[in-house]
């Protein structure tokens, strides 16, 4: 049984940064996203990675503020945000899947981490 343990999160004012992480007991799967969450929506999606080959995917109001990259040795992935802004408040959710290839359906990954809160105040 796969478990993704995340850390990281919290409170930063706008135009801040912080950091997420999401450790795998095992590496089970091809790629790794993160989504987010927002109170009374829907859960989104926010970047991909792929584990093997390091391909990487984002969406369009998260390009060139958020990174997502993974530490093979140490089975994370993780997801850095600069700029933050208030519209990026939400609990952000580390997901990942077997099949290969970007899915930025949150319908199609299997395991899931437990969420962590980032929130941005202006």
């Amino acid at each position: 049984q796969v478990t993704l343990v995340q850390s990281g999160g919290g409170l930063v004012r706008a135009g801040g940064s912080l950091r997420l992480s999401c450790a795998a007991s095992e590496v089970a799967f091809s790629s790794a996203a993160w989504f987010r969450q927002a109170p009374g929506k829907d859960r989104e999606f926010v970047a991909w990675i792929d584990w093997r080959d390091r391909l990487r995917s984002y969406a369009d109001f998260v390009k060139d503020r958020f990174d997502i990259d993974r530490d093979i040795a140490k089975k994370t992935v993780h997801l850095e945000m600069t700029s933050l802004k208030p519209e990026d408040t939400a609990v952000y959710y580390c997901a990942g899947r077997i099949p290969m290839g970007l899915q930025t359906n949150v319908n199609e990954y299997f395991y899931w981490g437990q969420g962590s809160q980032v929130t941005v105040s202006s």
